[in-house]
Formats: structure tokens, C-alpha cells, sequence
């Protein structure tokens, strides 16, 4: 039986151009699939048992019912079960995050990485997490680098933005992203009004 996990992003509608064409990631059992320009698939493909797909979806859904504390034990199964696999790990990362635990979140984070550096996923997460420990230069970088992945990771486009704002007090690079942001997005008030402020503080 051959194990697909999925990570999918989707957003309003589609107007930033150069989204990239479908590619294969590094390692061969995985693929990025371009659904529209602010939207995509990664399906990882390994050989595994039925009840561990099963396992790894009653992880996801016992996560998303806010049972954390269980759900996050049969990831952990399914991660010992399928080493090969990024999603699970990834999944522990973020719910570690949620958890508050960011030491753990940031682990099992980059084991994914090590092992997928493919999903933009996984650097936006870890962006994140460099932002709230202070290494902002590490949190663009992360952020970046979800961006050459796939550019219309809205996501990852207004955390930088955020970061570059807020955090590196680089104006240019705030504004760019906000813009290319909300390129990707029908609405948002409060991005608009950054935009605007930003606008002002350039041209003083």
C-alpha cells in the first residue's frame, strides 16, 4: 500500500505571477503540484502498512478535534513506523508549536527539513519560530526560502513582510511583501493599512 500525505494551501483568488510548474523535490518520493497561484500539493509516496496510514489519519483528526495530547502520540508512532516521511514530523513540529513548546517544535522541524527541505511548509514554521526567539536574521532567511519554493505562499509572503516591518526595520522590503501579499489575497484590512503607513514613511 503506498502512503500519499498531502500538505494543501489555498487562498482567494490567484493573481501574482511566476508561480513555478510542478517539480519534483530533492528526495524522489516526493512531488510539489501547482494548483493555482496561491495554491498547492505535496505528496510524499512511501510503502506502508494500511494501519499506519490509518494511525497517521486519526493523528490528524484527533489534532483537529483538540485532542493534542493523543494525537500527538500516534504521530509519534507513525513517525518511528514511516522514517522516510517528512509530513509526520513536520505535523509533530507544528503541534509542538501549538503547544507552546518551541525547543520541540524547532526539532522535529528541522528533522524534516533533513530529511524534505522541499515543503515551504516547513521553513515557514521555522521562521516563525525564529522570530519569537529573536533571530530574525534566520527568520528571513527561513521565510525566503519558503518564497523560492513556491512564491505564492501567502503565508510565508506576509510573515516576512511582518518581520522585515516590525523586526529589521527594512521599509522596502516590509512594503514589496505586504504588496506581493495582498496580490495573493481578496481582503485584508489591516495589511492595507501597513501598506499605507509604510507608503508614507518611505517618502518622508
Amino acid at each position: 500500500m503506498m502512503l500519499s500525505i498531502s500538505v494543501l494551501v489555498l487562498s482567494g483568488c490567484a493573481t501574482t505571477p511566476g508561480a513555478p510548474p510542478a517539480a519534483e523535490s530533492p528526495r524522489s518520493n516526493s512531488r510539489l503540484e501547482v494548483l493555482d497561484q496561491v495554491g498547492f500539493t505535496i505528496t510524499e509516496e512511501e510503502p506502508v502498512k494500511d494501519d499506519i496510514r490509518l494511525a497517521y489519519e486519526e493523528a490528524l483528526h484527533l489534532i483537529e478535534t483538540g485532542a493534542l495530547e493523543q494525537g500527538v502520540a500516534n504521530l509519534h508512532s507513525v513517525a518511528e513506523a514511516a522514517p522516510a516521511l517528512a509530513a509526520p514530523l513536520i505535523d509533530l513540529g507544528v503541534a509542538h508549536h501549538v503547544s507552546g513548546d518551541l525547543e520541540e517544535a524547532e526539532r522535529y522541524l528541522l528533522l524534516a527539513r533533513d530529511l524534505n527541505a522541499s515543503y515551504p511548509t516547513i521553513h515557514n514554521e521555522l521562521g516563525v519560530i525564529y522570530r519569537k526567539t529573536g533571530r530574525f536574521a534566520e527568520a528571513r532567511r527561513s521565510y525566503e526560502a519558503a518564497l523560492e519554493i513556491f512564491p505564492g505562499y501567502h503565508f510565508a509572503r506576509r510573515n516576512l513582510a511582518v518581520l522585515c516591518d516590525l523586526y529589521l526595520v527594512d521599509l522596502q522590503c516590509a512594503l514589496e511583501n505586504y504588496e506581493a501579499y495582498m496580490a495573493t489575497v481578496s481582503e485584508d484590512d489591516e495589511a492595507e493599512i501597513w501598506i499605507a503607513d509604510l507608503r508614507y514613511r518611505i517618502e518622508e
